[in-house]
């Protein structure tokens, strides 16, 4: 494991609010105030002297520096040893790994850390050349912005679900562009919606080119990073308009706590049937299962239950959760 430490990014990742009449910060300037304050150590009124800039101004693209990923602080573990969370969640779940972060403080969104920290564990896992497969969700989105560059070296990226026919705040298209080009990667995507308009349709699709192919490679695929989308009122589903209330209410009432890779499973593990899987354009879940190297990147109480329904399935070997969510599946 590495020592703690602070990676800036280059100019493509600068945060985009700023000075300039076009409404950007220039690159160059970001990566000037970033090394003065994480690598010198300078305080920020004294960069705000030496750039004739005020300090305000200073803490604000420091700030938004660290929330676009153009900065990243890792913190290693300089004895390598799980906390007894982890130990406790390998033990019970029988998982090869587990990897807990703290409960973020301030109102910060939870799937910035468990993204980071899944970034990290993507990184040191996946093998030269090797093969990615992601689902969509704010946890992927945070992995994305967060991957450490690596030269193309033949790995592919896959994305496993379709997409949105709307624009919304994580989609799942920017997630798998955003990952192959952190990894100099070959991106495939399943070029068809996440739900079909019918059944019939679903299959159709489903059975076309290039989708086909594209779901061929699952079953291949050497490590998935997968999220669990959760049924509670907080979900992010409902909030992007991914489902309707009327389809969510029509989940909760079937039994079903939430989905992964688009498959919706109840409190015990088992995958449900309902119109809406009946319309979801995804690998199959025994073709999931058969990856060699599964990771679930999901945290917050309020996915707990799903998060229990994943382990319990077998969609997870490696879990990445936060301190809160942890404790509850250890209750």
């Amino acid at each position: 494991m590495e020592g703690p430490g602070v990676l800036i990014r280059g100019p493509q990742a600068a945060p985009s609010e700023g000075e300039a009449g076009d409404g950007r910060i220039d690159a160059a300037l970001v990566a000037r105030i970033c090394w003065y304050y994480f690598r010198e150590g300078q305080t920020q009124d004294a960069i705000a002297q030496r750039l004739k800039m005020t300090r305000k101004r200073v803490n604000r693209i420091l700030g938004e520096a660290r929330e676009s990923g153009f900065v990243q602080i890792t913190i290693a573990d300089p004895a390598g040893q799980r906390t007894e969370l982890e130990e406790e969640l390998v033990r019970k779940f029988d998982l090869r790994h587990a990897i807990v972060v703290p409960v973020p403080m301030g109102g910060t969104d939870v799937r910035s850390f468990i993204g980071a920290a899944a970034a990290r564990y993507v990184a040191e896992c996946l093998p030269p050349s090797g093969s990615l497969g992601i689902t969509w969700g704010g946890t992927i989105n945070a992995a994305a912005q967060n991957l450490p560059l690596r030269s193309g070296d033949g790995t592919r990226v896959v994305l496993m679900s379709g997409g949105l026919a709307e624009s919304a705040p994580i989609n799942p298209y920017d997630n798998a562009t955003m990952i192959a080009r952190a990894l100099g990667a070959r991106c495939y995507y399943l070029t068809a919606p996440m739900f079909a308009e019918t059944a019939e349709l679903r299959d159709i699709l489903v059975a076309s080119e290039p989708v086909r192919s594209v779901l061929a490679m699952v079953p291949t695929l050497d490590v998935a990073l997968l999220s669990a989308i959760d049924l509670s009122p907080q979900s992010k589903a409902l909030e992007y308009d991914v489902i309707s209330r009327e389809t969510w209410a029509s989940l909760l009432e079937a039994g079903a706590v939430g989905d992964i890779c688009g498959h919706y499973l109840d409190s015990a593990g088992k995958p449900l049937r309902h119109p809406l899987v009946q319309r979801t354009i995804n690998p199959p879940i025994e073709h999931v299962l058969q990856i060699r190297h599964r990771i679930l990147a999901a945290g917050g109480e309020h996915k707990v239950d799903i998060i229990r329904a994943g382990l319990l399935a077998g969609f997870c070997q490696v879990l990445v959760t936060d301190e809160a969510a942890a404790s509850k599946l250890l209750d």
